[in-house]
This record gives structure tokens, C-alpha cells and sequence, in this order.
């Protein structure tokens, strides 16, 4: 394979934040499914690629991956990157949170197009889970995290590792459609289409399946259609352990536990089953995995031998230790694909859905969420905090019974603000450049890699903040800035500093033509989507997200490559 070794060129600030996603906006109409019927796959030929399975090893950096394979800690992601192609220069495309993160990888598409900004956001045109008929005010705190599961209904305890077996219907807002007021479950929230869906649609006969860290957040993988999954994996991470009384994400030794069953997940898938081990199934044609052990390690307080040593991400004993659980975990993935023959017939694709931030503990800066609290002392938001979760007239969280039309602001290591009245902006903004610096009361976003989105800028990177879903503001804080005061962790994830939007990417293909290339051109995770599909012989297409930005397929995956069914069709 080629290898390249082309540069990045500097870029200034805000224009380097919002570069990558803005040049992928391209005004092309959407393309409907029946123009591709026919066209994905001809069957009278053998394809060598029937599996493609996608991992994301939450949290790891490109550096990780390097650091690793250069030190032999990771032989299995060595031997994978030997056998496949090596992405160096792999981005967010703009925010970094798990849902924009994952649904860059699975919908092709940023925020712009899929419409996921944040588990934890806000909608300006939903109705709240208690108004049925859609005759109250407009405005929601959408949260789609743990508490979307049964189990959390009226703030009750996270007892079931499957969340209880049903979603909770206090977190379930309402949507007028076509005049009819319905509720919003997260397939019906995602505003595009999922690999799944258009996999289902291209290949005859094709199984889908994929386990995740929420049982019923991550529902919006089935896509609109609420179907694309076929075996979504509901697995909660923060239900509570019997054995330890405490939810999996206390120490990264207990996620291993947590991590554990999706391992067995996909070994099952493999060998025929469902996740659960306990029916047949063909092999899924599409299938997956998250990992949260190295996101644990890493935002473990480095007090305590979590995080990196030094700005060369030198890892930590917690760190190195997640590192090597989920190399091993990949290990025994691949040793299961071998032992039933199906190695030289699956892609695999290694990455994640954001990085962490920051790598180098001597930039850490806990001063509190002073972003929020600037935007209440000058009553943008309710001065008392009476928006978001913390509006529930009850006491518990997305039980149904919050305020209306509060606006919201999500805080970790970057603050995206949804005003209570849109026409505050510019003096929102004035307020918020009056108070750049890291002194009381300002919101330490004063250095060379921090910015404020907002305005034309924001409308053409993420969206027309007046349609209801895109932030009104981002702000960038300078990297190493988490918005808290919690000493329970010490790195954070969600916006655009380097450690948080620079990940590991390894693409495994069979046959061997790209074995051992490196491609050090910059590249955006959205091209994850399109280059599965071209894995499988479907037409990109499909996805509605790929044709509304443009999205290529990565480098030494958008074309012919080797396969002997004709591909023509999957080139315009």
C-alpha cells in the first residue's frame, strides 16, 4: 500500500476546530434507498469480506497504539495493524462526547447531520415525557444515559444489568409529527440513518448486532427505522454490581468484569449465537463492541496511578494495565474468528469514539463549573440552577417532572450552552470575552487552543442553532480545563482539544493488500462508515449522512480493492 507522510498545516484556532467538519459539508440532496436497489452487491460472485466487525477501545489515543506496539504491550493490536492499515492522523469531527463520537463511526456523519450532540443535550421543539399531547411549552433537557432504563423510573435504584428490561417512560419526551403528538425514543431521535440500517437494506439476509456501556441510551443505534440492530446488546454500566454494591465504573479492574461480557458477546456472535449465548444465530454480517476499562484508568485520578506520566502519554500503572486487558480482550476476539474459520472473511476495525483530556496532568485546571455559574450570576440561565436535571420538581433525575423551556448548559471539558432566550446571544458572548481568563469568575478559555463557537460559524459546522437541537454557544476552555471540582477523576472527554479528538484507528481487511500500511494523511472517523460499507459491498450511499457531507471512505478503502463482485456501482 502507499504509505504517505504528508503534514498537517497549521492552522489558527477556531479555524482548526471547526475545519474538519465544515469542508465536509457539501449541499448535496439526499439520495433515497430505491436508487441503490440492485446496485450494492451481485450475488453471481464470491465476496471475499461477509463480517465486518467494528471495536472501540473508548479513551485510546493514536499515541497509545504507538507507544504500545513500539514497546511490545499490545502484541494483538501489533499483529491486527501488521495484517491491516494504520491511521495516525484520526479525528472527531469536531466534539467528542460518546454519542457524536459513536455516530460519527456508525452514521458517517457530525453532529450537523446526526443530530447527537451529547447523552446528556437539549432540543428546543421537544414536549416534555408528561405533556401527551404536545399543549405545553416547547424545550427539553434530552437525557439519554443511565436513567433511560425502567429501573430509573422516579429516581429509583439501578438494580438490573439490563436496566430493568424496558425504558423508562419519564425519559421518553414528546415530538409533534405531522400534528400528532408522539413520543421521542432515541431511534426516533437520531436525525440520519446507521450503518446497520443501510446493512440490512444492501446485503440479503444480513444479521446486525452490537453491546454497548447504556442499556437503553444507545437505542438510537437502530436508526430511525428502530430495527437496524438486530441483537443490541443491553448492558448497563452504571446498574449496580450484586457482588460489590457498587455500579462498574468505580475502578477500572471492575469494568474489566463489565467489559468482559462484551467480549463473550462477540465470542458467542462468532460461534453462532446471540450475545446472550443461549440461541442460534448466523454470524452477524455487521457486529461490535464498546470498551470502557482504559477510559476508567484514564480518568482515574493520577494521585492514585491513573492518567499518563507526561505530555508523551507515558502511561500510568492504571493506564498501562487497561492498555494490556484490552489488547488481551482483542486477543481472544481474533483467536475465536480463527478457530472457526472466519479471519480471512471478517474486517476489523480498531478505534474509538473520543480520546481523553488531558494527557499531560501539569495542565489540569479544576476550578469548578465556572462556565455555568457565570451564565446564572448573570441570569442567562435560572441564577438558582432550576434547568437541566436539576430542574425535576421531584429531586430525581429525568424522572419526567422537570421545567420546560429552561435552555440548558453541558459541561465537561467544553461547555455547550443552550440560551433560555436566543436573543441574549451577542451579549452572552460579550460576557463570556469579558471573563476568558482562568480568575474568578472567568471560564479559563484564554489561551491560543480555546475559542467560542457561535453565530455563522456554528450554523455552519454544526447547524442552525434556531432549528431547536445545535448549542447556541460551544466554548473551548484551554486544553487540560475540565468543568469541575470532583477529585474523582482527573482527565475528562466531550470537545476539541488534541487529546480528546486524536484517536487510534486500525482498519484489518482480508487478502493482505494493505498489510502493514500507514497512513499519516488527516482523517476523519465519519469515513469509518462509508469504508464498512465498501468492506461489504454495499453502496455508501445508503447512508444519508454520507451523501448530505460528502464522506469519503478512508484512504485505501474507497474503491476496488481486490474483491471479485463488480464495485462499479459504489463509484460516482
Amino acid at each position: 500500500m502507499r504509505k504517505t507522510n504528508k503534514r498537517a498545516v497549521p492552522q489558527r484556532p477556531i479555524a482548526a476546530a471547526i475545519l474538519a467538519v465544515a469542508a465536509l459539508h457539501a449541499s448535496i440532496a439526499m439520495a433515497g434507498d430505491d436508487d441503490h436497489r440492485g446496485h450494492d452487491r451481485d450475488n453471481n460472485h464470491a465476496h471475499a469480506i461477509k463480517h465486518v466487525m467494528l471495536i472501540s477501545f473508548d479513551g485510546m489515543h493514536e499515541q497509545d497504539v504507538a507507544r504500545c506496539i513500539a514497546s511490545n504491550t499490545c502484541p494483538n493490536i501489533a499483529l491486527l495493524a501488521k495484517d491491516g492499515t494504520t491511521y495516525t492522523n484520526a479525528h472527531t469531527p469536531g466534539l467528542s462526547d460518546s454519542f457524536p463520537g459513536l455516530a460519527a463511526l456508525v452514521t458517517g456523519g457530525s453532529p450537523k447531520t446526526a443530530g447527537l450532540f451529547y447523552d446528556v443535550s437539549y432540543d428546543r421543539t421537544l414536549y416534555s415525557p408528561s405533556d401527551s399531547n404536545c399543549t405545553g411549552p416547547q424545550g427539553w433537557n434530552v437525557v439519554f444515559d443511565e436513567t433511560t432504563g425502567i429501573d430509573a423510573k422516579n429516581g429509583g435504584a439501578l438494580t438490573h444489568l439490563d436496566g430493568g428490561g424496558a425504558f423508562n417512560p419519564q425519559a421518553i419526551p414528546h415530538a409533534k409529527v405531522n400534528g400528532v403528538c408522539k413520543p421521542v425514543y432515541p431511534h426516533d431521535y437520531v436525525k440520519t440513518n446507521t450503518v446497520f440500517e443501510a446493512i440490512k437494506a444492501g446485503v440479503p439476509n444480513a444479521r446486525t448486532a452490537w453491546a454497548d456501556k447504556h442499556a437503553w441510551g444507545y437505542d438510537w443505534l437502530n436508526g430511525p427505522s428502530g430495527a437496524g440492530v438486530d441483537d443490541l446488546m443491553r448492558t448497563e454500566i452504571n446498574s449496580i454490581d450484586p457482588k460489590t454494591q457498587t455500579d462498574y465504573t468505580d475502578v477500572y479492574t471492575h469494568t474489566e468484569v463489565f467489559d468482559d461480557l462484551h467480549v463473550q458477546a462477540l465470542i458467542n456472535q462468532i460461534d453462532g449465537k446471540d450475545s446472550a449465548g443461549t440461541a442460534s444465530a448466523a454470524v452477524p454480517t455487521l457486529f461490535g463492541a464498546n470498551f470502557q476499562t482504559l477510559s476508567v484508568a484514564q480518568k482515574a485520578p493520577v494521585a492514585k496511578s491513573g492518567g499518563y506520566l507526561d505530555a508523551s502519554f507515558t502511561p500510568g500503572t492504571q493506564v498501562s494495565a487497561a492498555i494490556k486487558y484490552v489488547d488481551a480482550s482483542l486477543g481472544r476476539i481474533v483467536a475465536e474468528l480463527k478457530q472457526r474459520n472466519l479471519y480471512q472473511s471478517t474486517a476489523i476495525v480498531v478505534t474509538s469514539k473520543h480520546g481523553q483530556s488531558p494527557a499531560d496532568h501539569s495542565k489540569l485546571v479544576k476550578n469548578g463549573d465556572t462556565l455555568s455559574k457565570l451564565l446564572q450570576t448573570n441570569n442567562y440561565l435560572d441564577p438558582n440552577g432550576n434547568y437541566g436535571q436539576n430542574a425535576t420538581k421531584s429531586g430525581n433525575l429525568n424522572d419526567g417532572t422537570g421545567l420546560v423551556n429552561t435552555g440548558f448548559a453541558q459541561t465537561d471539558d467544553v461547555g455547550l450552552i443552550w440560551l433560555r432566550d436566543q436573543h441574549q446571544l451577542a451579549q452572552v458572548v460579550k460576557t463570556l470575552k469579558d471573563n476568558l481568563s482562568c480568575n474568578a469568575p472567568g471560564i479559563c478559555a484564554d489561551g491560543p487552543y480555546a475559542y467560542l463557537l457561535y453565530g455563522p460559524r456554528m450554523t455552519a459546522a454544526f447547524g442552525d442553532p434556531r432549528e431547536g437541537r445545535t448549542p447556541d454557544i460551544i466554548v473551548q476552555p484551554n486544553p487540560g480545563v475540565i468543568y469541575t471540582s470532583s477529585t474523582s477523576k482527573d482527565a475528562e472527554h466531550g470537545g476539541n482539544a488534541p487529546d480528546d479528538n486524536h484517536l487510534a484507528l486500525v482498519v484489518y481487511a482480508p487478502g493482505g493488500k494493505h498489510a502493514g500500511g500507514t497512513v499519516n494523511d488527516r482523517v476523519l472517523t465519519t469515513q469509518v462508515a462509508p469504508t464498512m460499507l465498501n468492506l461489504l459491498g454495499v453502496d455508501a450511499k445508503r447512508l444519508h449522512s454520507v451523501v448530505a457531507e460528502g464522506t469519503q471512505a478512508l484512504p485505501g478503502f474507497d474503491g476496488d480493492h481486490g474483491h471479485d463482485h463488480d464495485r462499479d456501482h459504489d463509484r460516482d
